[in-house]
């Protein structure tokens, strides 16, 4: 995601430069067929199955194929905590810093646990509500936490805070075109992309997932 130097957060699966945050969601795209909001919209609560055969016997045991069971939700939850305690411990003594707050969901969030990451940025939000990085992060943990309808809430008054914000527009359109199933906006959402960032480096990768978004439109007339 676009960098915001007034938050100061830790840098999280969906966040970090442009460049690693809306332009990989397009590589995954390109490379399964698919268009995966996976980077823009936070880590899949499921990464995709390995292939069969790159698996070998350690897929047939349960495990991927490096060899070491993957960890369970509960696993993840636990090393989130234990790696949260720190920054819970400040907390107590600043329970309204929102770069703090955000430092906790941003933790949580690239553990897999969006319901506390979106918990925390919704209190970093409380101290800093014009914070359209923020509340775009916000976003993502609620749509992974399955609240599509208040993912979009907060990415349209992201963008009312700060109109074309890159990272705000491309990932309305991915849950417009994902989670309400409505291809046709999300055009017209990319498209806005694309007319308030002519100069985008990847155009010519949002302009094919418009495309594949247009003929979705088109099949369903």
């Amino acid at each position: 995601m676009v960098s915001d130097s007034s938050t100061g957060a830790v840098p999280s699966a969906a966040t970090g430069l442009p460049n690693a945050q809306v332009y990989p969601l397009a590589g995954a795209a390109l490379l399964f067929g698919l268009i995966l909001g996976y980077f823009l919209l936070g880590p899949k609560a499921e990464p995709p199955a390995a292939p069969a055969r790159a698996a070998g016997a350690a897929g047939s045991m349960g495990m991927p194929p490096g060899g070491h069971p993957k960890p369970t939700m509960e696993q993840m939850k636990a090393m989130a905590d234990v790696k949260a305690a720190p920054l819970l411990e400040a907390l107590k003594t600043k329970p309204k810093d929102p770069k703090l707050l955000a430092h906790v969901a941003a933790l949580y969030q690239s553990t897999h646990q969006f319901k506390d990451a979106a918990s925390y940025y919704t209190k970093s939000l409380e101290a800093d509500p014009k914070n359209v990085t923020t509340r775009t992060e916000l976003a993502s943990s609620l749509y992974y936490s399955g609240d599509v309808d208040g993912a979009l809430h907060q990415l349209q008054q992201a963008l009312k805070d700060k109109p074309n914000d890159v990272n705000a527009l491309f990932n309305l359109g991915m849950i417009e075109y994902q989670g309400k199933d409505d291809p046709a906006r999300a055009v017209a959402t990319w498209q806005q992309l694309l007319k308030s960032h002519p100069d985008l480096d990847r155009k010519p990768i949002v302009e094919q997932m418009i495309a594949e978004a247009q003929q979705k439109a088109a099949s369903k007339k």
